[in-house]
């Protein structure tokens, strides 16, 4: 489990005010592992007489908003998100919103931040100013940020970076590895400006508790002339969690797996009706909650897999997954009405077809239709991105059509989540081959992470085949072996198979699954709008030559050609010309 311990000191020093301002936060239970501890402090520039506020608002939105975020966004989406949201109100209060000059300042929202949030077995750093973050050791002191000074000449100097200063504001980031024993020092300049680094560690090391040496250090600078307000915060990691999944899961990783299921079972509150799925990896059943008579598909892990470390992690993150998105193109989780007592899933139940039978059933679909079904799938991917997590198994297979027409993605295993994976890296062979061959990114096969654009390229596949019925490059990509021989790959373009397809529509799925990710669109919008409405920069492409538009009609015509110059050769060779007759003697009479 993670653990600090944290020393904080503040004072006005030789000022009347203390324009600084601190905090922290040591969460408990599921906030400690998935946000981590959180410690921040801000200084209020001199010149004005809000510094004070201003500090202080950008340290408590910090530490309140932070924890309100996503638990599936990444530390630094979280942590900017919330820091540019505060600059961003702090810079409305400012002139009416006016960029701030010289004279503003004085009545103007502006303060330094730095933040340093220890999540997992990682520390991310955030900072803005002239504030410092340091790492002490035991006989030196490494800065681990750049103050944001400018220079005048002549030894003055003024701050080139700030809160509250522009609309936006440039957020410098780092992260470092985090070892139980590490300390880190965060301070305002009116300290460390003051306070020779060896002076500092010497407090730190004979100092009983990190509030004294704190304390010590403000003390020492202020004694070494600072005129400043002076603040000091010390962070030790005391201990560190695994950097599993089960920190995040908690007791459910040790539960024992659920056994195989029948009709008429009655299984933690449900009463089993039949089963849905019976495959090497898990088996689904249709069950009905004794409480309200809803049903819910129930998940279980095969025989074979029920004691596999990955399996079970999956099965965790998948409705982890579910428990966190709500969106009507999301399959849900069924609510959780008690402790449970084994290892399984547990969904809403969707009645309908998966897209796979959809597509056997509907092998000539209406252009509207297919748009309808891609542009759902997009939505449900969108909401999945918004919140940093990416499918990388997407296929007909893991998408079902309930009654209405609504399609609703399913599956989330194989999710790779931000947030989750800096409590639990997963090994990179699992990035690359989570999901099915023949619908994956191919630069996943060469070792690059999963991105959105592997994601769009697996929905490029999937509106292909709804139109013909066909995957693009057939299944001779996932036998590819070498980035040379994925661009000799041809796409078949969608008319040649059906000539219902307009070129501009094939030209917007073309760009989905190009081979090269950086061709593809940048954002899931793009594409779905491409296929609805024509796009002109596909409306004057050079006419396709008849080998691509209708590859049969030409090697009919080849052949024909062919056929036809045999006959000619035939009949005008030597060798098969009639022989000339024998001259004939004339008798004369």
């Amino acid at each position: 489990m993670l653990s600090v311990t944290l020393g904080q000191y503040s004072t006005a020093g030789a000022k009347d005010e203390n324009q600084d301002f601190h905090g922290a936060l040591q969460p408990e239970g599921a906030d400690l592992v998935a946000k981590g501890v959180a410690v921040a402090l801000a200084d209020g520039i001199s010149t004005s007489r809000l510094g004070a506020a201003a500090a202080e608002t950008a340290v408590k939105s910090f530490l309140n908003d932070y924890y309100c975020t996503s638990e599936a966004w990444s530390v630094r989406t979280a942590a900017e998100r919330v820091i540019a949201a505060a600059n961003s109100w702090m810079f409305a209060q400012n002139s009416d919103g006016r960029v701030l000059l010289d004279e503003d300042r004085e009545s103007g929202l502006v303060c330094t931040f730095s933040a340093l949030v220890i999540k997992s077995r990682t520390g991310h750093l955030f900072h803005v100013g002239d504030a410092r973050i340091a790492s002490v050791h035991a006989d030196s002191i490494e800065a681990l940020t750049v103050p944001h000074r400018v220079s005048l000449g002549g030894g003055q100097t003024y701050l080139g970076r700030a809160m509250g200063i522009n609309r936006t504001v440039e957020i410098d980031y780092r992260q470092v590895p985090v070892q139980p024993g590490d300390l880190f020092m965060l301070s305002t300049d009116g300290v460390h400006e003051h306070l020779g680094d060896r002076a500092t560690v010497e407090i730190v090391n004979q100092a009983p508790t990190l509030d004294e040496a704190a304390r010590q250090i403000a003390e020492a600078a202020a004694a070494n002339g600072s005129a400043d307000n002076l603040t000091v915060q010390l962070v030790r990691i005391e201990s560190l969690p695994e950097g599993e999944l089960t920190d995040l899961t908690g007791q459910e990783a040790a539960l024992p797996p659920a056994p195989l299921l029948t009709a008429g079972d009655t299984f933690e509150g449900y009463a089993i009706i039949r089963q849905l799925h019976a495959g090497s990896r898990s088996h689904v059943y249709l069950a009905r909650h004794g409480d309200d008579d809803r049903l819910v598909a129930i998940k279980v892990l095969s025989t074979e897999l029920a004691q596999d470390e990955r399996a079970r992690a999956s099965m965790q993150l998948e409705e982890w997954v579910m428990r966190r998105i709500t969106h009507q193109n999301i399959l849900r989780a069924a609510p959780q009405r008690h402790a449970r007592k084994h290892l399984f899933s547990a969904a809403e139940y969707v009645e309908g077809p998966s897209l796979l039978e959809w597509i056997h059933d509907h092998p000539k679909p209406d252009l509207t239709q297919v748009r309808d079904i891609v542009r759902q799938i997009a939505s449900g991917l969108l909401a999945m991105h918004r919140r940093e997590m990416l499918h990388r198994d997407l296929r007909p297979h893991n998408v079902l059509i309930d009654g209405d027409g609504t399609a609703r993605i399913i599956d989330f295993g194989s999710v790779r989540v931000a947030g989750v994976d800096e409590i639990a890296p997963r090994e990179t062979e699992d990035a690359a081959f989570a999901g099915t061959l023949q619908y994956s990114a191919p630069e996943l096969y060469h070792g690059h992470p999963a991105s959105p654009r592997s994601d769009l390229y697996s929905l490029g596949v999937i509106a292909y085949q709804l139109l013909t019925g066909k995957l693009p490059y057939g299944t001779k990509i996932p036998a590819t072996a070498s980035a040379g021989a994925l661009r000799r790959m041809a796409y078949v373009p969608a008319p040649v198979l059906n000539p219902e397809v307009p070129d501009w529509m094939d030209a917007a799925i073309a760009k989905a699954v190009s081979l090269d990710p950086a061709r593809r669109y940048d954002e899931l919008s793009e594409f779905t709008f491409d296929l609805a409405n024509p796009n002109p920069k596909f409306l004057h492409r050079e006419a396709r030559p008849l080998l691509v538009r209708n590859p049969l009609r030409t090697w009919q015509i080849i052949a024909l050609l062919l056929a036809i110059a045999l006959i000619v050769s035939i009949a005008t060779h030597p060798a098969f010309a009639p022989e000339p007759s024998p001259p004939t003697k004339e008798i004369s009479r």
